[in-house]
């Protein structure tokens, strides 16, 4: 069986909630090895800080859409850290901030994605 496929048949037996805990899963150890690597490795840093941006920034995007059916108090919280998250990565950047906030952020999406506390 080819990777494709495997991914496919993976993609297809996956709840949106169980995707959206697995893409955080591996967003979020993507962070944790860039806060571990050298600081002269940038590449690192910004792939893992641009996906990360990205991930939230889908999120926020898809929040904002009429026919999103969570409650609006989740949605805007839920654009309000993608705006930080934003902000918090470009601090990371300028090595003012570090990733620690940002990685404790995306395990408690996981934890509630999970409906298990200690999930993540």
């Amino acid at each position: 069986m080819s990777l494709r496929a495997y991914q496919q048949a993976a993609t297809r037996a996956e709840n949106p909630r169980e995707m959206e805990y697995r893409l955080f899963g591996q967003v979020t150890r993507a962070l944790m090895d860039a806060s571990q690597a050298p600081v002269d490795d940038i590449a690192t840093r910004i792939d893992a800080l641009d996906w990360n941006r990205k991930v939230w920034s889908a999120l926020a995007t898809d929040c904002a859409l009429p026919e999103n059916q969570l409650p609006i108090q989740m949605r805007a919280s839920i654009i309000s850290l993608s705006l930080w998250v934003g902000r918090h990565s470009s601090a990371v950047m300028r090595k003012e901030e570090t990733f620690e906030p940002l990685i404790e952020i995306n395990r408690m999406i996981m934890q509630g994605l999970s409906g298990r506390p200690e999930a993540a």
